[in-house]
C-alpha cells in the first residue's frame, strides 16, 4: 500500500514538473527573442545615425570657407591679446563650457592658455542677474562688464531664437564685439544680428543639432591651437635669428 501510494506521489511530481520546465523554457525563449530583437533595433538605430551623420558631414564640407572664416577670427581675437566670450542655454550652455575648458586648458598641444570665458559658468553672477534684470539680461549685462572692442562672442543656440542671447549679440555688437553664431538648420533672428553664423544642416531636430555644434567645436579648437601655435612658433623664431637676417 505504502509502495503504491509513493509511486503514484511520483509520477505526480514529474507531471508537474514537465509543465514548469516547460514554461521556464519558454520564457527563456522568449527573454532571449527580446534580447535579439532590441540589438537589432539597436543596430538599425545606429545606422540610421550613421547616414544622416555622413550627409550632415558632407553639408558641413560645402561650408569650409565658413569655418575656416571663423577659425580665422578666433585666431586673430587671440593673437591680438583680445578674449573670447561664449554663451548659450542648456545643452549649448555646457558646450560653451566645454569650448572654453578646451582653449583655457589644452586640446591637443601644450601652449600657453588663452582667454576664454564661458557665461554660463558663474551660477552666483547668473541667478543673481536673472532675479535682478531676468533671466533675458543675463549674458548681455555680463558682455557689457567684460566685453572690450576686438573681443568675440560665441553664440551656441539649436533655434537662434534665445532671448538672452539675441540681447547679448546686439550689445555685444554696440560694444564693438564681433559676435560668432553656431545655430541650427533655419535662419534665425541671431543670424541676423551675428558678423557671421554657421549653421548645423541634418534637421530640425536640437540633439543632432547639438551633435554637430559639438563636432566643430572640436574642429575650431584644434584649428585655432594648430594656428596660435605655429604663429607663435614663428614668432619666435624671428625673435631668435641674427639681426639683418
Amino acid at each position: 500500500m505504502e509502495e503504491d501510494q509513493h509511486q503514484e506521489a511520483l509520477a505526480w511530481s514529474g507531471a508537474v514538473s514537465w509543465p514548469v520546465k516547460s514554461l521556464v523554457e519558454r520564457a527563456e525563449s522568449t527573454e532571449e527573442q527580446l534580447w535579439r530583437s532590441e540589438v537589432e533595433a539597436l543596430r538599425t538605430l545606429l545606422w540610421q545615425r550613421r547616414l544622416w551623420l555622413v550627409e550632415a558631414l558632407d553639408a558641413l564640407m560645402e561650408e569650409a570657407g565658413l569655418l575656416n572664416q571663423a577659425a580665422r577670427w578666433l585666431c586673430n581675437t587671440l593673437a591680438a591679446g583680445r578674449k573670447v566670450l561664449v554663451a548659450g542655454n542648456g545643452g549649448s550652455a555646457a558646450q560653451a563650457q566645454h569650448f572654453a575648458a578646451e582653449l583655457v586648458g589644452r586640446f591637443k598641444r601644450e601652449r600657453r592658455p588663452y582667454p576664454v570665458v564661458a557665461l554660463t559658468s558663474d551660477s552666483a553672477t547668473l541667478t543673481a542677474l536673472a532675479n535682478d534684470y531676468g533671466y533675458a539680461a543675463a549674458f548681455a549685462r555680463q558682455i557689457q562688464a567684460l566685453g572690450q572692442p576686438g573681443d568675440l562672442l560665441l553664440a551656441l543656440s539649436t533655434s537662434g531664437e534665445s532671448e538672452n542671447l539675441l540681447q547679448a549679440a546686439l550689445l555685444a555688437r554696440q560694444q564693438g564685439v564681433f559676435v560668432l553664431a553656431l545655430t541650427g538648420e533655419r535662419e534665425s533672428r541671431l543670424e541676423t544680428l551675428a558678423d557671421l553664423t554657421l549653421r548645423m544642416p541634418g534637421g530640425t531636430e536640437p540633439a543632432r543639432t547639438q551633435e554637430l555644434q559639438l563636432l566643430l567645436i572640436h574642429v575650431l579648437c584644434d584649428l585655432t591651437e594648430a594656428q596660435l601655435c605655429l604663429r607663435e612658433r614663428h614668432r619666435a623664431l624671428r625673435m631668435e635669428a641674427p639681426e639683418g637676417l
